[in-house]
């Protein structure tokens, strides 16, 4: 298949990134068919839609989008306003999605269920290349359709997969026979979901931002009904590490949420249990009995609800008759994944990327987004467009294009390797760093 020659593209996924794709891939005159299992575009937006983002508007529009949407006569937000979830599905991806360009070109309530090669099983090769994709997708009424298509870009993300408990990677036992009590994830919890944690016992599990910020809206939730307890459990003790940035991150709301959770800390408003790991979880006429190690000691803990907020890994089934070529430890693509891997970098952002790291044995197949990044936890939208970008342009031909780099990314203030490499993500064609990973 002659690369100049594309012309058709499914996009499985209607958020961010697969929207910015649907729009730099028409500004190449190339048509795009979106596929969004939800009923809206940014339908898992939606399901965090009460958190505010750290990114400011100026990060979270796309520049291929904004010329589509300010042909409309759109208005863009305050560029440094931070924009909650539902301000990015109502303020941005819906008016996209709804301009003469977008609104033609979008599936909702569809779902992929495979892709593969058309005639071509995994293990079949011979003129493989040449052969179309075949994406399998599902409507509303349970009717199954074939798409054929000369490339796929997988833009739809992990927030429907998220880790288990297990520090293996697995449930604990009684993780799945109570999953009443245990949510994964951002509720709500003091909005829609706080009944079910006003005055009750609440852990928390998970070493990023999202459980940070979970914690802290728990603390809000207990000035309201003192009984609320809140216990953080940490499977590391290196806190500092998590908290760090400080003064030199370059997105103010995630420095202010760092420097929140070590004040709550400090003041022994949170109970935090580092390193910890939980082993069982049996239900009790009182609440959830758990059997954990903390800081190598057993230790036996009595809560009412769980949140788990352990981070998201990529759904790989639909893509099993792909030829993919991913990292084995993080799942990421191959070329990608040494920038990412967290259990080498600190780095809350890594330098730019495009086609090459996002290549696969079956050519013109890309997973790009959050799912690109596998189970690493360091995405930020604006790398997305960027991935796009340089997808759609290498799409259409300009191999120039699709090779340079359009984006500087904002400094996390943080960024350490177990190489001691004081340029340990440093990427030479990005300007004016601040930072190893700027």
């Amino acid at each position: 298949m002659n690369q100049n020659e594309i012309n058709s593209v499914v996009v499985i996924g209607a958020g961010p990134v697969g929207l910015s794709a649907a729009a730099h891939l028409l500004a190449r005159n190339i048509q795009p068919i979106v596929i969004e299992k939800g009923s809206a575009v940014g339908s898992a937006i939606s399901q965090w839609g009460h958190i505010r983002v750290f990114s400011p508007w100026k990060y979270v529009i796309d520049q291929q989008l904004r010329v589509i949407l300010e042909n409309t006569g759109w208005q863009a937000p305050d560029p440094d306003g931070l924009p909650t979830g539902h301000d990015i599905v109502e303020q941005y991806l819906q008016p996209a999605a709804s301009t003469p360009e977008l609104a033609k070109v979008i599936k909702l309530q569809t779902e992929v269920i495979a892709v593969s090669k058309h005639a071509h099983a995994k293990s079949f090769s011979k003129e493989r290349n040449q052969a179309l994709f075949s994406v399998h997708i599902k409507h509303s009424d349970g009717t199954t359709e074939v798409i054929l298509t000369q490339a796929v870009i997988d833009a739809s993300g992990t927030w429907s997969n998220p880790n288990p408990i297990g520090l293996d990677g697995l449930p604990v036992p009684g993780e799945i026979m109570n999953k009443d009590a245990i949510r994964y994830g951002l509720p709500d919890v003091v909005g829609r979901d706080k009944n079910d944690y006003a005055s009750k016992r609440v852990l928390v599990l998970g070493g990023g931002h999202s459980a940070i910020n979970i914690a802290l809206e728990l603390l809000k939730l207990q000035k309201l009904h003192p009984e609320t307890k809140v216990v953080w459990g940490l499977r590391t003790n290196q806190l500092d590490k998590l908290l760090g940035g400080g003064i030199n991150d370059e997105l103010p709301a995630r420095q202010a949420l760092g420097n929140a959770a070590k004040n709550a800390v400090n003041n022994d408003q949170l109970e935090l249990l580092a390193p910890f790991a939980i082993e069982k979880i049996t239900r009790t006429s009182s609440g959830l009995a758990i059997s954990a190690t903390v800081a190598g000691q057993v230790q036996f803990i009595e809560v009412d609800r769980i949140i788990v907020a352990a981070g998201f890994r990529p759904d790989l089934n639909i893509l099993r008759e792909l030829r993919l070529d991913l990292d084995s430890i993080v799942e990421a693509p191959a070329a990608l994944a040494p920038l990412i891997d967290p259990n080498l970098h600190s780095c809350g952002t890594v330098p730019p990327h495009g086609y090459r790291e996002l290549a696969h044995p079956d050519e013109h197949f890309f997973i790009v987004g959050m799912k690109a990044y596998g189970r690493a936890p360091t995405f930020l939208m604006l790398t997305g467009y960027e991935q796009v970008r340089s997808i759609a342009a290498k799409l259409a031909g300009d191999n120039e294009a699709a090779a340079r780099v359009e984006l500087v990314l904002p400094n996390t203030g943080v960024c350490c390797s177990e190489r001691n490499d004081s340029d340990c993500c440093r990427s030479n064609t990005i300007a004016d760093e601040k930072s190893c990973c700027g």
